[in-house]
């Protein structure tokens, strides 16, 4: 059943800037996901490049390229479009797998789904 959790406040996110990090239950185990500011709006996705499954951060919580453009898997160079998550170069096989988000008065949610949920303790 889908439910909506507070993942953070909107001024955590800063346009082309760190990510805000978080927990998620995906096929049965515990994967890292992220959110980010692009172009005005919130985009989230599983941590999870899709050339090697392996989590994609060159330094904590750091997607972006020098650009601001792409996000990109510091291992092997593929990049992804932070609007929709789409493979735009490198050796990367699909698009990354998108959470839903929301943003409203000044509070980011993530609004969970059947193969995506929080991680219980």
């Amino acid at each position: 059943m889908a439910e909506i959790v507070l993942l953070c406040e909107s001024n955590s996110l800063v346009e082309g800037g760190d990510a805000v990090p978080f927990d998620v239950s995906y096929a049965g185990q515990t994967c890292r996901a992220f959110a980010v500011r692009y172009r005005g709006g919130v985009h989230a996705y599983l941590n999870r490049c899709t050339h090697v499954a392996m989590e994609m951060d060159y330094q904590p919580n750091r997607f972006f390229d020098d650009s601001g453009r792409w996000l990109l898997c510091a291992t092997h160079g593929a990049a992804y479009d932070p609007e929709n998550g789409a493979c735009r170069g490198g050796p990367c096989r699909g698009g990354l797998i998108r959470i839903e988000v929301s943003e409203q008065d000044g509070v980011v949610r993530w609004h969970t789904a059947y193969n995506l949920h929080p991680v219980e303790f």
